[in-house]
């Protein structure tokens, strides 16, 4: 996590809050179970749709694990041919929150 307060460039207790808050996920990897934010979520600032789609994931019942795969999984029937989080970040939020509601429910 300090790799993230530093590409914000923010204290580590604010990542901190920012993962309570769930406006960043995060997973363990490795052998350590180190605690890590995909770089997708972050640019200069944390990723701003993130949070509603991440709401209507859990809503639906999905733990943290599922919502991250859900948001890496490739779909090519998405209007940007790729994951979720590619057509995020290329402006689909409403398409993306639509396919969010209907896989949740």
């Amino acid at each position: 996590m300090p790799d993230v307060a530093e590409r914000l460039g923010i204290p580590l207790s604010a990542v901190r809050r920012l993962l309570e808050d769930r406006e960043l996920l995060s997973s363990r990897i490795g052998e350590r179970k180190v605690v890590a934010v995909p770089e997708q979520f972050l640019d200069e600032e944390v990723f701003r749709h993130l949070r509603g789609t991440f709401t209507v994931l859990a809503d639906g019942g999905m733990r943290d694990e599922e919502i991250l795969e859900w948001l890496f999984t490739r779909d090519e029937t998405l209007r940007v041919p790729g994951t979720p989080v590619d057509n995020l970040a290329a402006g689909f939020k409403t398409e993306v929150r639509r396919r969010a509601m209907e896989q949740a429910f």
